[in-house]
């Protein structure tokens, strides 16, 4: 291999024998790291040396430090590139004998290289990931080689529940993994808000009874008035009888006085008018009260009339 770095054809005589020498010192670590087995050690340098001078020995190593790795899927392209490229007529014979350790290893893992057929049962429009890298679309429901080992196979889509398995495929497996994408279901409707029962005096009834009540205590309140009216006539009338008795001796009087006998009779008057508006009033207002429809803010209520010297009305609890 080092003797082929040192040989090359015409077509790498552009390259400077620095960049040889760096070549042949990377070939030579990345062959070390192959004999003891550290396969990442291997690739890096065997991947160095193959972009400085590109030769079928340096790739071939490359393609081993990929076996090593359990990467067999790209170990494959490797070797099949070697093979793709060849290696012209005037060619090292290290460049022939690389091309044909490429064929004897690329025969010896081709059949132990795991495949496995995804099938997906939903949209056209499915996405699908193996190990998170995308498969297209053209290899779904055909066989795919894969590296040994665990691979997630996902598969997703707008509208649908995304669906993912975890599969373990031996070397030489075949399997075929199935992902059935389902429609997300719609998040459910809020329920509507309950219904708001009406307040227990919202009813006929209940306004029947509130119009009641508010005329019985209006109707109390006019017979308030007319009882009290009634009871300062009544009293103004009283005072002007003894004041007329006692300048009419035996019922005569002077006609000088017949101003305030006419302010006699009309306190008298107004004084039966005033009871009499009284008396109907908080009749009238009593009775609404205690005939309408009771409701809970009305228990309890009573209703007492009030008749007194110079006043009159009507008293009540709530």
């Amino acid at each position: 291999m080092l003797l082929a770095l040192t040989c090359a054809p015409a077509a790498l005589a552009q390259v400077s024998d620095a960049d040889r020498a760096t070549a042949r010192s990377l070939a030579v670590e990345g062959q070390e790291a192959l004999e003891r087995k550290d396969f990442s050690a291997a690739l890096d340098r065997f991947r160095r040396a193959d972009a400085i001078i590109h030769a079928p020995t340096l790739l071939l190593g490359v393609a081993r430090a990929q076996v090593g790795l359990g990467q067999w899927v790209a170990a494959q392209e490797s070797y099949s590139r070697i093979l793709r490229e060849g290696a012209p007529d005037k060619s090292p014979e290290q460049f022939f004998e690389a091309l044909a350790a490429a064929q004897r290893e690329l025969d010896a893992l081709a059949p132990r290289i795991p495949q496995v057929l995804i099938s997906v049962r939903g949209p056209d429009t499915a996405a699908v990931t193996i190990d998170g890298e995308p498969v297209p679309r053209a290899a779904v429901g055909v066989r795919r080689p894969v590296d040994p080992g665990g691979h997630t196979i996902r598969a997703e889509a707008a509208g649908f529940a995304p669906v993912e398995v975890k599969v373990t495929l031996a070397e030489g497996a075949s399997e075929t993994v199935a992902l059935d994408l389902k429609p997300v279901a719609p998040p459910p409707s809020a329920a509507p808000p309950p219904p708001i029962a009406p307040a227990p005096d919202a009813g006929p009834a209940a306004s029947s009874g509130s119009s009641r009540t508010v005329l019985g205590i209006a109707a109390l309140g006019l017979g308030g008035v007319g009882l009290a009216t009634g009871a300062v006539g009544g009293v103004l009338a009283i005072g002007k009888h003894r004041d007329l008795a006692e300048r009419c001796p035996g019922d005569l009087c002077d006609p000088s006085l017949q101003g305030d006998i006419d302010s006699y009779h009309a306190m008298g008057t107004l004084s039966t008018i005033g009871f009499a508006i009284g008396a109907v009033g908080v009749g009238a207002g009593a009775f609404l009260l205690l005939t309408a429809p009771r409701s809970p803010q009305r228990a309890g209520i009573s209703i007492t009339p009030v008749i007194g010297l110079g006043s009159a009305g009507a008293k009540g609890s709530f």
